[in-house]
């Protein structure tokens, strides 16, 4: 791994380049919505978000420190080109702070995020939270099991969608969360020509492999012995100064999918996030249903969790998406739920002094969506994003919250 030296920056060259042009610039063409709209709100008090920038002051100005950002929600997030994006633009606000690559999955037989690659050998059985499950879960939201003797899986920490931002995920430590039904199946990993054993710690819930060297790749199996084992989470980082970014994402989850899971606050601990971006909402709005005071109750649940875990931690809420509900094979009628989940986002804003990104009004309100899939962003299920359309959420979601930090570096000055 190249092992890049303490950045130590002046306070004013810092300030020189925050004003200088550090954020994404946004095509021209896309004039259709109103990118003038394209900040944070603040529906209660910006405390915990000041507390969020001066951790980030003292990795940029010292170049010390970890900084965690969790970006938590469902199909959108599952992608990972948006989560990607939001990551490649934060890692290259200077050069150097890549920290780990932080919690990821092995998902099984559905899509693997765009930013890491997934392989498997034998037979294994995939769960998430959105659909009814049996298994123990964690923050991840999903978990893989087997009981075939042959079964592995590898994980490549390279992004898919390569672009000249992509950073590297170099790591020498490995969490596998998991658990089996014997003590002696356990994971083990390859390296080289290596078999390595993991510590396990029974409070994490996780078997800790600390490797030789340096790496983006881990091949893991379960030493090929009787039983079934359940992985539930896998956690890569390298010890270094800098931000990890956490894209947590299942498709179909809801908030209460999350709330599901048994071992979410446990592993809560092992991310212990500065910065939470919430974009869980879309499938909860998609039901007839729906209840905005549900919906405020039950993130309410969540967000009590994490500020459980992680008290100081600030929280940026991602308003939904306009969407359409399909209500035969070829005619689609828009869902006005989304206006009553931005109500519900603004609320939680309110009551819980998080920031608010409210997309639904940026992107144009109701029926907008029809207009983001004529321009080639939007999916023909009026529901989700191209990769071209979750490439610029991103762009104007980094851009927005640079305005902000922008803003605390000039206060600072002062």
């Amino acid at each position: 791994m190249r092992r890049f030296p303490i950045i130590i920056l002046l306070f004013s060259c810092l300030l020189a380049h925050a004003q200088s042009p550090v954020k994404r610039t946004i095509p021209e063409e896309y004039d259709f919505f109103g990118a003038d709209q394209n900040q944070l709100l603040y529906p209660g008090d910006s405390l915990a978000m000041e507390r969020f920038f001066a951790k980030l002051d003292t990795l940029l100005f010292t170049g010390k420190g970890n900084v965690s950002i969790m970006h938590i929600g469902g199909s959108h997030v599952q992608a990972g080109v948006f989560s990607q994006q939001m990551r490649d633009n934060l890692l290259n606000l200077f050069p150097g702070i890549t920290a780990g690559r932080g919690l990821v999955f092995p998902f099984m037989k559905t899509n693997t995020p765009s930013s890491y690659y997934v392989f498997r050998t034998g037979e294994w059985e995939y769960f998430r939270n959105a659909l009814p499950f049996e298994t123990r879960m964690g923050l991840a939201g999903a978990s893989a099991t087997t009981s075939d003797p042959e079964a592995s899986f590898s994980i490549v920490a390279r992004e898919k969608r390569l672009t000249e931002l992509s950073p590297n995920f170099d790591f020498n430590l490995v969490k596998i969360l998991g658990y089996g039904d014997n003590d002696s199946i356990v994971p083990v990993v390859h390296f080289n020509d290596d078999t390595i054993r993991g510590t396990y710690n029974e409070e994490e819930g996780s078997y800790t492999f600390l490797l030789p060297d340096f790496t983006d790749s881990l091949y893991v199996d379960f030493n090929q012995v009787p039983g079934t084992f359940t992985v539930t989470g896998v956690y890569l980082d390298n010890g270094m100064p800098g931000i990890t970014y956490h894209g947590i994402g299942i498709n179909g989850a809801k908030v209460c999918s999350y709330l599901c899971c048994e071992n979410l606050e446990r592993d809560l601990h092992l991310v212990h996030p500065d910065l939470v971006i919430f974009g869980i909402g879309i499938n909860d709005a998609a039901a007839d249903n729906f209840s905005k005071e549900k919906f405020v109750s039950d993130y309410t649940e969540l967000i009590n969790i994490i500020h459980h875990v992680s008290p100081n931690c600030a929280l940026l809420l991602v308003t939904n998406n306009d969407s359409y509900k399909k209500v035969s094979r070829r005619k689609y009628e828009v869902n006005p739920n989304g206006l009553l989940a931005e109500q519900a986002f603004l609320e939680l804003g309110r009551q819980h002094n998080a920031a608010v990104w409210d997309f639904f009004d940026l992107m144009g309100g109701l029926k907008s969506m029809s207009k983001w899939e004529k321009e080639g962003l939007a999916q023909k299920d009026k529901v989700h994003f191209t990769s071209q359309g979750y490439c610029l959420i991103g762009d104007l979601l980094f851009n927005a919250l640079m305005d902000r930090y922008i803003e605390h570096l000039n206060h600072q000055r002062k």
